[in-house]
């Protein structure tokens, strides 16, 4: 059996604390998707319904395109933004998890993260004394509730 483009990422927890599952670049999800609307989209002749100044072949390369996106192997494997400052400092201080580091409150690192997970650096304090495995749960518990008809199958979790 083919393993599934979110088997790569299932276990692993990046060093900010946030679940490589989660991330819909990662888990395949945006792959996936674009791959299933790309068969509607076709299937229901749409660009017979397409307005005459959409570039319906545009559309259909860009779709193509999408879908020869590299899976992230996880930010553990090599993958993820490559310069993160949180990856970087963690490496250096020999730490599996940011909530391992006395400094955590105050780390200038986390700033561009919290942009889009506003919330990550007071989660991952809170979790200190969380293994990994429970990370990983709480976030697919959490993801299931937001996303009941998400793509992402979190019951693999």
């Amino acid at each position: 059996m083919k393993p599934r483009p979110f088997d790569n990422v299932k276990n692993q927890i990046g060093f900010c604390g946030i679940w490589c599952g989660s991330c819909p670049a990662g888990n395949g999800a945006i792959v996936e998707l674009t791959g299933k609307y790309e068969e509607i989209v076709k299937e229901n002749q749409l660009e017979k319904w397409a307005p005459k100044d959409f570039d319906f072949k545009e559309f259909m390369k860009g779709l193509a395109s999408i879908q020869k996106i590299s899976l992230c192997p996880g930010c553990r494997s090599g993958g993820g933004n490559p310069v993160c400052k949180i990856r970087t400092c963690a490496k250096e201080k020999n730490k599996t998890v940011c909530h391992e580091c006395t400094q955590l409150s105050a780390c200038d690192n986390f700033q561009d993260l919290e942009k889009s997970h506003p919330h990550v650096r007071k989660d991952l304090i809170k979790a200190k004394h969380t293994s990994q495995q429970k990370l990983i749960e709480n976030y697919a518990k959490e993801l299931k509730r937001k996303f009941p008809h998400c793509i992402l199958s979190c019951d693999a979790v």
